[in-house]
């Protein structure tokens, strides 16, 4: 019965990767949003700068680059955070770094390419290895500023981009140390649907969809986005898998709305699922041993199979954590259950 709930779904969050655009008359936040909105509050002990890169495609990225007050003289250790498929740094990538700030690491997260303030065209766009470059140009920028030891650089990716981490990291020798929260391997969950659930016939009949589209997109000459989304609050039965629940709750109200967050306000192209097709992205993560890797998943996460199987599949050293009674989003902002001081050891004490 869960599988096959997964799979009624999976259109709704896999095949369009889509949110449906809110009209701001429809709203029942407060008309508080303004360009420089964040979910959370800004330490008083870290400082915030905006920050921008480009990666070897030439993409311009913008981050958020949060230094601790009080540093010394040292070079600082770096962490490059981003996530959650289809938010921005505004979101819970920014809440992670604010945090990681705060414990005397320098860390910046950004945007991937094509969504939030960082460039490409068209808009709202992923790709397995633009969005893996971008880590990896993150680490570009971290590594150039005279103030961070660049051979104390890790990363921290938080859902889908747990997955894009796992892969920068395997590639990018770069990287001393990776934790990864709630993570997602989007193309596993495209090609295959939840659970691996698509039978070959859908695989083949989502693949043909998708050709159809292209050609729709050729003749207009203009990609076309998503209709289909999660639902409006006002919108849940109460019959919705929890992690339908979960997602509305975060991206859909003031706890984690952004207005330029893909999955609170817009939408992925309708052709978007192309790039996750026959891309793995955890075919080399045996490769980032010897060095560690910190996989943090919730007990009761839709998406903890992927964290249990992606640390079956990597060598040591790593570690598997488990937060009892979490569920996949509770990893998104809630303070008191993702294990900050846990990632403060970890990241201490690799990279050095």
């Amino acid at each position: 019965m869960r599988k096959i709930l997964m799979v009624g779904v999976m259109s709704i969050l896999l095949l369009t990767q889509a949110c449906t655009e809110i009209k701001n008359k429809e709203n029942k936040m407060k008309n508080t949003e303004t360009e420089e909105h964040y979910t959370f509050k800004l330490s008083d002990k870290v400082t915030r700068q905006k920050v921008s890169f480009k990666n070897r495609y030439g993409i311009e990225l913008v981050g958020d680059l949060y230094l601790p007050n009080d540093r010394g003289t040292e070079p600082l250790p770096a962490i490059a955070v981003s996530g959650p498929y289809g938010a921005v740094k505004e979101q819970a990538s920014g809440l992670y770094a604010n945090e990681l700030a705060q414990r005397g690491f320098a860390v910046v997260a950004f945007d991937p390419s094509y969504t939030g303030e960082s460039g490409g065209e068209p808009r709202n766009v992923a790709s397995p290895d633009i969005n893996t470059e971008d880590f990896s140009a993150a680490i570009d920028f971290l590594g150039t500023q005279s103030f961070i030891d660049r051979e104390k650089a890790g990363i921290m990716g938080i859902c889908g981009f747990g997955g894009m981490g796992l892969n920068a990291t395997a590639a990018d020798k770069r990287v001393k140390a990776i934790a990864v929260a709630s993570m997602y391997d989007m193309s596993r969950v495209t090609a295959k649907g939840y659970f691996d659930s698509m039978t070959a016939e859908q695989r083949s009949q989502t693949l043909e969809q998708l050709g159809q589209q292209r050609w729709k997109d050729a003749e207009a000459g203009t990609p076309a986005y998503g209709t289909a989304g999660l639902p409006k609050p006002e919108q849940l039965t109460g019959q919705e898998p929890e992690f339908v629940k979960g997602y509305v709750n975060y991206y859909k109200t003031e706890r984690g709305f952004h207005s330029r967050s893909i999955n609170s306000n817009g939408s992925y192209t309708a052709t978007n699922a192309l790039s996750f097709m026959n891309m793995p992205l955890m075919t080399y993560i045996n490769e980032i041993s010897p060095r560690p890797i910190l996989i943090i998943a919730g007990e009761n996460a839709h998406s903890r199979y992927f964290s249990e199987d992606a640390y079956k599949a990597a060598n040591e050293p790593k570690e598997l954590m488990i937060i009892p009674g979490a569920v996949h989003t509770d990893l998104y902002d809630k303070t008191d259950i993702i294990p900050f001081d846990k990632l403060e050891s970890f990241f201490n004490e690799n990279l050095k």
